[in-house]
């Protein structure tokens, strides 16, 4: 079951590096600061912690809006799903 909450962006780990396009980034900055996020990013909670591994475009683009919080779409899962990504 996935839930959607708000979470504070400095508690979402982002444990593999992305390159962004930039531009992108900013046509989503204009679309978030007008209409507000579409879509929440996806994000594992694994006892306690939240990892992402996708929605870098959306998660840059609410850093430079300042935003302290972002929508996200919560799955929980043990360890060895996170050791599946990490991989």
């Amino acid at each position: 079951m996935r839930a959607i909450r708000e979470i504070p962006l400095n508690l979402i780990h982002r444990p593999l590096p992305r390159q962004n396009d930039p531009e992108k980034v900013r046509v989503l900055m204009e679309s978030i600061a007008q209409e507000g996020l579409r879509e929440p990013i996806d994000v594992l909670e694994v006892e306690g912690r939240y990892y992402g591994f996708s929605g870098c475009h959306r998660y840059e683009a609410h850093q430079r809006l300042g935003k302290e919080t972002i929508e996200c779409r919560v799955r929980r899962a043990p360890k060895s799903v996170l050791q599946h990504h990490l991989a």
